[in-house]
């Protein structure tokens, strides 16, 4: 019988001083960040710099409409489709963050390669440096070793996105300094949904709830991007 490694195993390893610089960065590094581990928010004092456009110009749709926002397939190495995952082109924080969600809850051990899946997801996160938290999305992704193992038993995993919001602690501290969000816009979205796994001489596998707060970047003037996955859940 072939085994099914639980998602719980699939964060690979990280020493516990970089996890908490890695924290630290993303907690001090943007204006508005949610703290999920005191369920608040910090501020940055804000620099000398003209204010951006209101916030407000970025509205989240409905979640039927952000349901319809598409993941797009990347392209293999060598032209072919390997289904990895791509991210959409919008501006609304919800719908990105859902398309995110399931961007990090689906894999393929049959159709790509560890490094194919990281580099890809690599490519949803925003280019500035200042803000980006890249190893809290890498550590969504199952370790080298681990992966190899997966791809023996031929085992992957589709996920659908039910649910997305702002927290409330965010959309508090957002409505007490509407202005404070405009030098990084930066949001945090709490998705909601399940995650099916599947594997040779399993192909109904099992099937799991899933969530988490993502850390998204929508500027208004470009496509929305990840800048991390925060460390707890925000309700």
């Amino acid at each position: 019988m072939q085994k099914r490694y639980p998602s719980s195993a699939f964060r690979s390893g990280m020493s516990g001083g970089a996890l908490v610089r890695r924290r630290a960065l993303l907690g001090t590094a943007v204006l508005v960040v949610l703290v999920v581990l005191a369920g608040v928010f910090s501020y940055l004092t804000r620099d000398s710099r003209s204010p951006s456009p209101n916030p407000s110009s970025v509205q989240p749709s409905s979640p039927s409409a952000a349901a319809s926002v598409p993941v797009t397939p990347s392209t293999a190495p060598g032209g072919g489709s390997a289904a990895l995952p791509g991210p959409p082109d919008t501006r609304d924080p919800i719908a990105f963050g859902k398309a995110a969600a399931v961007a990090l809850w689906s894999y393929d051990t049959r159709a790509y390669s560890q490094p194919e899946l990281v580099a890809a997801l690599h490519r949803w996160l925003t280019t500035e440096g200042q803000y980006v938290d890249a190893e809290s999305v890498e550590r969504q992704v199952p370790s080298p070793l681990l992966w190899g193992r997966m791809a023996d038993s031929g085992q992957f995993a589709t996920a659908t996105a039910a649910e997305a919001h702002f927290p409330e602690s965010f959309t508090r501290a957002l409505q007490a300094d509407p202005g404070a969000i405009t030098q990084a816009y930066v949001y945090a979205v709490t998705v909601s949904g399940k995650q099916s796994i599947s594997w040779n001489g399993a192909p109904q596998g099992g099937a799991e709830d899933r969530s988490a707060t993502l850390a998204v970047q929508c500027r208004p003037d470009r496509p929305c991007a990840l800048v991390g996955v925060m460390p707890s859940v925000a309700p």
